[in-house]
């Protein structure tokens, strides 16, 4: 019997629901779009005990949680554990056994992807030195350390030489050899005087009198200004120099920070269409944000809701600079101190961004430590168990103002929490179409199992040529535990159904929103709810290796529901 044939036959032992009666049952399609706009914050918090070992079997009641010091009701509360491909287990690496080939994955049936890690590569803030090094220890720890559920992803803060997720082993190593610092300067080395991101925003945003009396005594040597013996020093002109410097660095130092910040924003947002354990390393030297929180918290709440961890390399290791960078090659004997002053804080306040991102998400901020390799390993692996906090504010003011946030345990002897120190208050109202549409999509875009009601999956296909086929996804839903609601004489409830394929690596192809009205009548009410409903979708696709995620939600229970599946089509 042919493969259409076959299909046909299946689609005639269908339980009744394809041919559903239009006066009860009606349903239309949409494109599926999703946002994240959410009047939502959710708090990701990994509790440790005195060895640093992430303690699991929490329960809800067991945190308090403080917004702005006042007592919140958390209104979700879920437990993330990491199972499989954690690190010290036999992997397919990039070149096993210290062989120069690249491994290959094992041959079997489709896995699908379980576990997708983002390298992100501050190639506009890295130097050369720590770039070299973390490539090194980038390319050591995955030649051991990928499973056939992995996939990888290279990304950077130029955008050059950026690589999709995949589990080509190959591709991933060139990507990595391609990495190289891209800086975006066009001042520095002959400025005058000498000057810094941080210097300039405390000269020019903060009129800070050391910062100024610096540049002021830097400029009239570097500037060689002429001082007549006996009379005052050009202070003036030399202030005016050195304020023009200032202006030109602050406009670079924002202009680079607002791109790694953006692209690091799109990585979140490419993480978050990827269905399994997600987490993003980011390797930089840190770099400041000044005024930009909010952006900062944008990363921060759409790496919550999606569940994706962020960890963080502080590629520039120990710090063994000496008093008076050297690599200046301008120096005053008189300012010198100040700056390295200055340079030190710089330093901590670009940590700052890195700390925040890991303690935010449940990451790992690996930093003053000159092993790389230790590195890579500590934070490619998610902790053992995370929790998921979520409350709505009460009272929330969309003024974009900063909420501090604490969370402690209610007995937390011995333990200690890391968790995001706050978020901002949106600049615009939120809605509870958009909360449904982000539950929806944060479900499709996971790998667990809902099952809020029954729900099958299947999937066949038929290839009408060598190059083309139709895949056709059939969900089956099991009404006995929805609540309808009596109105005219009718029983209603509303189903949305996303249906949503992806590609063998796990990226997003596409995918179909269908909205289903029922309003049952009382004579076929029960037979209707016993037998269920299949609900199908078809989609145009060519001869591969699929991963199929249906999502169920129902207005009024607000029931969900979902499965997965996979189907390869030769």
């Amino acid at each position: 019997m042919g493969i259409a044939r076959l299909f046909i036959v299946f689609l005639a032992l269908l339980p009744l629901g394809l041919a559903q009666s239009e006066s009860e049952i009606s349903s239309r399609d949409m494109p599926t779009t999703f946002s994240a706009k959410v009047n939502l914050v959710v708090v990701p918090v990994v509790v440790r005990d005195r060895d640093g070992k992430a303690v699991g079997g929490l329960k809800q009641d067991d945190f308090l949680l403080f917004d702005k010091g006042k007592a919140q009701i958390i209104s979700k509360f879920s437990i993330e554990a990491t199972t499989g491909n954690q690190a010290g287990e036999p992997r397919n690496g990039l070149a096993p056994n210290g062989s120069s080939e690249p491994a290959k994955p094992e041959a079997g049936p489709l896995t699908l992807p379980s576990r997708y890690l983002l390298y992100f590569f501050d190639d506009v803030h890295l130097e050369f030195g720590d770039l070299s090094l973390a490539r090194k220890a980038a390319l050591k720890y995955l030649s051991g350390s990928l499973g056939s559920g992995d996939r990888v992803a290279v990304f950077t803060t130029s955008g050059q030489g950026m690589l999709d997720f995949t589990d080509d082993r190959e591709k991933i190593r060139q990507a990595l050899l391609r990495l190289q610092p891209r800086p975006m300067a066009i001042i520095g080395l002959t400025d005058c005087p000498d000057m810094t991101y941080y210097m300039a925003d405390l000269i020019q945003n903060k009129n800070d009198a050391q910062a100024v009396g610096a540049a002021v005594l830097d400029t009239i040597i570097c500037a060689n200004l002429i001082t007549v013996p006996g009379m005052p020093p050009p202070t003036t002109e030399a202030e005016q120099i050195a304020r023009a410097t200032a202006s030109r660095w602050l406009v670079q130092g924002d202009n680079e920070s607002k791109v790694a910040l953006s692209v690091l924003k799109n990585s979140v947002l490419r993480l978050t269409s990827m269905p399994g354990q997600r987490t993003l390393v980011l390797v930089s030297p840190g770099f400041l944000i000044m005024n930009h929180r909010q952006e900062e918290s944008d990363i921060l709440d759409r790496a919550g809701r999606a569940g994706i961890t962020i960890s963080a390399i502080n590629a520039h290791g120990l710090d063994a600079s000496p008093p008076g960078d050297i690599t200046n090659s301008f120096h005053n004997i008189q300012t010198d101190m100040i700056k390295e002053r200055f340079r030190r804080d710089s330093d901590l306040a670009a940590d700052d961004l890195l700390a925040e991102l890991a303690a935010g998400t449940g990451g790992t901020w690996f930093h003053n430590n000159n092993d790389m390799e230790a590195g890579f390993v500590r934070t490619s692996t998610a902790p053992e168990f995370r929790y998921l906090l979520s409350f709505s504010p009460q009272s929330l003011k969309s003024d974009g103002s900063f909420h501090a946030l604490k969370v402690t345990l209610k007995d937390g002897k011995g333990l200690n929490l890391q968790a995001r120190r706050g978020y901002y208050a949106p600049r615009h109202e939120m809605d509870a179409a958009e909360e449904t549409k982000e539950e929806i999509r944060q479900a499709m875009f996971s790998r667990e199992e809902l099952l809020g009601f029954g729900l099958d999956l299947q999937t066949q296909f038929f290839k009408p040529s060598d190059e083309k086929a139709q895949l056709s996804v059939l969900a089956k839903v099991d009404l006995k535990p929805l609540h309808f609601r009596k109105l005219d004489g009718r029983n209603r409830d509303t189903l949305t159904v996303v249906w949503g394929v992806f590609d063998r690596n796990g990226n997003w192809i596409t995918g179909i929103e269908k909205t289903v009205d029922m309003r049952l009548r009382e004579e076929t009410f029960a037979a209707r709810v016993a037998s269920g409903i299949t609900l199908k979708s078809n989609f145009d696709v060519t001869p591969g290796s699929y991963v199929i995620r249906v999502v169920v939600r129902d207005t009024e229970g607000q029931l969900m529901s979902a499965r997965s599946g996979a189907v390869e089509i030769p």
